[in-house]
């Protein structure tokens, strides 16, 4: 391996060491901050957890299994889709296609379809236990290895399937009493995630362009548990005398297997609803900044953007993590999109850019990278509902608002970088 390759291999390291400084410059008390010890353990079993799942095949291939399980619910979703929305859900299509064209694919009646489906699976499979004993062993396996209180721990089990809305009801009795660092860290952890519900729908988007989508977003969603808990700490460090291992129970609850399957398809419905609703606005607000971008003077004989825009201001931040410098500005696009508008879009404008703009590992990197919902709406959303389910903590929720933004974007760069170290170049 030449020099310059093993400088591109392990360039994610400078990623991760600004990523940390910027954590710890930010700190509220950098006196009561982890030891560096932790830290490096934290960044350590990130690194391990990414080995495990994409270096050893045996594990690749039981996450291959989950793929197939994805699989099977999509077409089971079409087979819906198709009978209420007929060829625009996806059934056959009742004229012939000019030479040359392509089936029609309306994104609200073939893929958001999907949020409904999986949206009731996961309510199904909570009521029946199995959701619940998974949340439980993830807590369980966080708190003894990182050390996290039993609040943290739950909600963070809870992450991997559940949204910025719904993790946090999981300990919605603790909101109200719980310490200024775990109310940051519960907030940080459902920023740095995306519910089982979107990780289905992004890796639908990008599974033309990226095999093995659904396989990567799970491994990304559970980097991000020990990248957010890290981050976390450092930000907003907690009391050490305030850890502990006791086991607290989730707080969802449904009266029977149709009460789940139903509330679980009102909250999938009320999700697509808001999807729809966010892209429609974010598209609009793109192009009106685009139009007004336009009046400014041609750079590089072409007009100024605002995906160029990002491009420009985030490259530095995607090349540190790995992405390499030629790559940087599309790669910049899209994390600037991700971080300001919605993941959801920079994902879609993922699956979009022409064959040949990343390589397979950049491909990689962006797609871990992109694996969160901290962004603007999101602090809203997610402050509003912290508000809701504790009005004592309202103003202390707004004032870590942002917080939970910033730490929730590194948290994901971080989760890039890991992969991008464990990824041959």
């Amino acid at each position: 391996m030449t020099l310059l390759a093993v400088f591109q291999q392990a360039q994610g390291l400078i990623g991760v060491a600004l990523i940390l400084a910027l954590a710890w410059g930010i700190s509220e008390n950098r006196r009561a901050m982890p030891g560096w010890k932790w830290v490096a353990g934290a960044v350590a079993m990130q690194i391990a957890i990414a080995l495990a799942f994409v270096r050893v095949p045996a594990v690749w291939r039981a996450v291959g299994v989950i793929n197939h399980g994805v699989e099977a619910i999509e077409r089971a979703t079409l087979a819906g889709s198709s009978y209420m929305f007929g060829y625009l859900g996806g059934a056959e299509l009742p004229f012939v296609l000019k030479p040359g064209a392509t089936p029609p694919m309306v994104i609200a009646f073939q893929i958001l379809p999907l949020i409904i489906v999986f949206s009731a699976l996961t309510a199904l499979f909570w009521h029946w236990g199995v959701l619940r004993w998974l949340v439980n062993g993830l807590s369980w396996i966080l708190r003894r290895t990182l050390g996290v209180t039993g609040v943290v721990g739950l909600n963070a089990g809870a992450n991997i399937f559940l949204g910025v809305v719904e993790a946090p009801l999981i300990v919605r009795t603790y909101c109200a009493t719980m310490s200024r660092a775990e109310l940051f860290a519960v907030m940080v952890l459902s920023m740095a995630n995306i519910s089982g519900a979107l990780l289905v729908l992004y890796a639908t988007t990008l599974a033309p362009s990226l095999p093995d989508a659904v396989g990567h977003m799970i491994v990304a969603s559970f980097l991000s548990l020990p990248a957010a808990i890290l981050i976390a700490r450092m930000m907003v460090p907690g009391d050490p005398a305030d850890a502990a291992s006791e086991e607290v129970q989730p707080e969802v609850h449904y009266d029977g297997t149709m009460d789940a399957i139903l509330r679980g398809t009102m909250e999938g419905v009320q999700l697509v609803l808001a999807v729809i609703g966010i892209i429609i606005v974010i598209f609009a607000l793109v192009n009106l900044s685009d139009q007004i971008l336009a009046n400014l003077p041609l750079v590089d004989g072409q007009p100024i953007t605002l995906k160029r825009t990002f491009g420009w201001l985030f490259a530095p931040v995607m090349w540190s993590i790995g992405v390499p410098w030629d790559q940087s500005p599309a790669a910049g696009a899209l994390m600037g999109t991700k971080t300001i508008l919605n993941e959801y879009v920079a994902y879609l404008e993922f699956a979009a850019v022409p064959q040949g703009t990343f390589s397979v590992r950049s491909q990689l990197i962006v797609t871990y990278a992109l694996c969160s919902v901290a962004n603007l709406a999101s602090v809203g959303l997610l402050v509003t509902t912290i508000s809701t389910l504790a009005p004592n903590r309202r103003s202390e929720a707004a004032q870590l608002g942002m917080k939970s933004w910033i730490a929730g974007n590194l948290a994901s760069l971080m989760c890039g970088a890991v992969i991008g170290l464990v990824t041959p170049v």
